[in-house]
């Protein structure tokens, strides 16, 4: 029997998300149509009829801009909104702002089906030669953290994202939803795909094929031990929301299908618009 309702949400689509680009800890805001996206997204909630008690988000803009939109379209501003870098992206180290074309030609097709596909295996890790390391690393919202600037991750699989956000889910939102507060997570498709492995106990293998789309909440109806007592509901237009995810799968085919690289025509490595 339901007892508690936790909505997750992937923030709107960023400028990276239509380029194909690891945005990753990269610090970007949403584009025109992930505003957009976030904004509907909240007006379907008001029209549902649901109330958020608290909001967690990542420290990335994308994310906190994302619950922001969500509540002012819901007429529910004054939700308080908690912020952490254990909610973040997945960190995909030393591949950082390079597209599926890049990443063929510097480290090789398999190589990077094996990082993407892979539960358990992380991708080079970045260091201080990679053009967004000192943007990352120096900026002053990783200072607040719970752990040492230096401990914070260099690469991460998506095993390691869930270990890294397993200890805030249990010692900090499991208890807001244990007392019976509606609770939002606006992250990112990683982060959210991690805890839904948790949650709903999905196996290395099937984790890889679960696509959330930008936008889109994701309800989660649970029992007094936070276990699903129904499958995940992805609110909204259904015909509109298979297609985001088939649109997704059409992008993972093409990055998994016998891709020929060639020599890109400009910077490995585009320029932050943070």
């Amino acid at each position: 029997m339901s007892k508690f309702k936790l909505f997750l949400l992937r923030h709107g689509e960023g400028a990276w998300n239509k380029e194909n680009r690891f945005c990753s800890w990269v610090d970007q805001k949403l584009s025109e149509n992930g505003v957009l996206e976030a904004q509907e997204c909240g007006r379907l909630l008001k029209e549902q009829g649901y109330h958020f008690d608290q909001v967690f988000t990542s420290i990335l803009s994308r994310s906190i801009q994302t619950a922001w939109l969500v509540l002012e379209a819901m007429g529910q501003e004054w939700v308080p909104v908690t912020k952490s870098w254990r909610l973040n992206e997945r960190h995909y180290g030393a591949l950082i702002g390079l597209n599926r074309a890049e990443m063929a030609l510097n480290h090789g097709e398999e190589q990077v089906k094996l990082w993407r596909r892979s539960y358990d295996i992380t991708p080079p890790p970045i260091d201080e030669s990679h053009p967004y390391y000192a943007e990352i690393y120096n900026d002053r919202r990783y200072s607040t953290c719970d752990v040492p600037k230096e401990e914070l991750p260099k690469t991460e699989s998506l095993k390691e994202v869930l270990d890294r956000l397993l200890p805030y889910w249990n010692n900090v939102i499991v208890p807001v939803i244990k007392s019976g507060q509606t609770v939002l997570l606006s992250a990112h498709g990683n982060s959210c795909r991690a805890l839904l492995k948790h949650l709903e106990d999905i196996s290395e293998t099937d984790i890889v094929n679960v696509t959330l789309p930008t936008g889109v909440p994701v309800l989660l109806e649970l029992d007094e031990d936070l276990r699903p007592v129904k499958p995940r509901q992805l609110l909204g237009d259904q015909a509109k929301i298979q297609a985001a995810i088939k649109k997704q799968h059409d992008h993972a085919s093409k990055l998994d299908s016998a891709l020929k690289p060639a020599p890109v025509p400009y910077s490995l490595y585009p320029k932050s618009s943070v």
